[in-house]
């Protein structure tokens, strides 16, 4: 029996891996999404159990109070938040795994410099590295939080010498780790080097702006993985490395999808500001704006434009998310699916405010995945759309993008709404999208403005379509 437990712990940690990556996969599609989540979780389970049997956890009591308060938060966490504040959920719990990560390697200096045990050095610049990476993802995903969430400025907050700041801290934290390296029983020191590590993170995010926060989001779930794995050298368990190097792997793919969504390079997302500028340039419906005219319909013109035509394309954005709009949305494509007109929806890559932010609203009001296309499979299909409806979008649909060498956005491949017959922009007012750029696609003439909040305006073109 002895000699069989360690063999079986490994088989299990190696079916654990394998349904890791099985649901890693099954993620990748809308429609699989919720199977892969469920096979990860098994498999996580399976890994957990095997853990305790290898480190021979004997307090099962504890193990059991620390499930059952977790679930217990995560399942309220999951009911009462709201799907527009999920994008701050996601954030905070890329946090949560950093510290958790953290902790670990913190607990195990502890553990090593309470004992008097020497520390290896391998150990040693993993724990380092788990600190550094955990630290910064903990406070980096906190001030994401804090953006997302209105608590502080969602634009670039910066300030002088910034950047020499932050090399002082990058040097700090070098200069105390080699300290720790040569000496690694100061516990000031490595304290120190913690706490140096937590300023790297909020010095990290503030500097970028909104427009730029599914990016962020990614990224810093991409390091949470990071972090996890660099814990998994620090106690020597080959579970948490292949799973850490899994999320930091497919974080960091994702990370790259969103830079090359928005036609940029990483380093000037991290660095360049983008989407400071977030104030609008005209505050409403006036019908122009300088020298360019500005057409506003009301719903009823746009029943008739959706209701008699052959093929609509939906085109959600943040504005959709806010007001909460997606079951009215989904009702009016059932009703326009039901006098005969095709309807699909048109997804942004950076649609939103995380990844696949529009995907998660549209399946929470059961939008067939069916009818949800990603950007480069349905551009083609926007010159044959009698109607593009864009509800909340601003810079995914900016011609700017294509347009303009001079526009901020300039090259960020967009939905290319204006190709079709004719389109309607549901937008409370003229103000700019998180870019800080005026939005040509509202001047064009075959653009009308249907002015008011997304919910309202769904709804009043439900109503008036079933009139027809």
């Amino acid at each position: 029996m002895s000699d069989f437990l360690p063999t079986g712990i490994q088989l299990t940690y190696l079916v654990a891996a394998s349904l890791f990556i099985l649901g890693l996969k099954k993620l990748g599609s809308p429609a699989t999404a919720r199977n892969g989540n469920v096979i990860a979780a098994v498999g996580m389970l399976l890994a957990v159990v095997a853990t305790l049997l290898d480190q021979q956890v004997l307090n099962y009591e504890m193990i059991l109070l620390g499930l059952a308060m977790g679930a217990g938060i995560g399942a309220i966490a999951a009911y009462k938040v709201q799907m527009t504040e999920m994008p701050q959920m996601v954030g905070l719990l890329n946090g949560l795994g950093g510290a958790a990560s953290a902790l670990i390697a913190v607990a195990e200096f502890w553990r090593l410099l309470a004992t008097s045990q020497p520390i290896p050095l391998d150990v040693n610049i993993s724990i380092l590295l788990d600190v550094l990476i955990g630290g910064v993802t903990l406070t980096g995903s906190f001030i994401a939080f804090a953006k997302l969430q209105g608590l502080i400025s969602g634009s670039p907050i910066k300030f002088p010498l910034q950047q020499p700041f932050n090399l002082l801290l990058l040097g700090a934290y070098l200069v105390g780790s080699a300290y720790l390296i040569i000496t690694p029983d100061s516990l000031p020191i490595f304290l120190g080097v913690v706490g140096v590590s937590l300023v790297l993170g909020v010095m990290f995010v503030i500097p970028i702006g909104g427009g730029d926060m599914p990016v962020v989001i990614s990224l810093l779930n991409s390091l949470s993985g990071v972090a996890a794995a660099a814990a998994g050298f620090v106690v020597m368990n080959n579970m948490l490395i292949i799973a850490g190097a899994l999320v930091g792997a497919s974080g960091l793919i994702l990370t790259e999808i969103m830079c090359k969504a928005m036609n940029r390079s990483l380093f000037s997302v991290l660095f360049g500001a983008f989407g400071g500028a977030v104030a609008g340039s005209g505050g409403g419906a006036t019908g122009a704006t300088g020298d360019q005219t500005v057409r506003s319909i009301d719903p009823e013109e746009g029943a008739m434009m959706l209701g008699y035509a052959r093929n609509v394309v939906i085109v959600p954005g943040y504005g959709m998310a806010v007001a909460q709009a997606q079951h009215s949305v989904r009702e009016l494509a059932d009703q326009l699916e039901r006098m005969g007109v095709d309807v699909k929806y048109a997804i942004h890559p950076v649609a939103g405010r995380m990844p696949g932010h529009m995907n998660v609203l549209l399946a929470e009001a059961n939008v067939p995945y069916t009818q949800l296309y990603d950007m480069d499979d349905i551009n083609p299909q926007l010159e044959a759309a009698d109607v593009a409806l864009v509800i909340g979008a601003n810079d995914v649909v900016n011609p700017a993008a294509r347009s303009d060498a001079n526009s901020p956005i300039y090259g960020m491949p967009i939905l290319e709404v204006d190709r079709a017959k004719q389109t309607i922009v549901i937008k409370r007012g003229m103000s700019t999208g998180f870019a800080g750029v005026d939005n040509e696609l509202f001047y064009k003439e075959k653009t009308t403005m249907l002015f008011g909040s997304a919910k309202d305006m769904v709804s009043k073109l439900v109503s008036e379509v079933k009139q027809l």
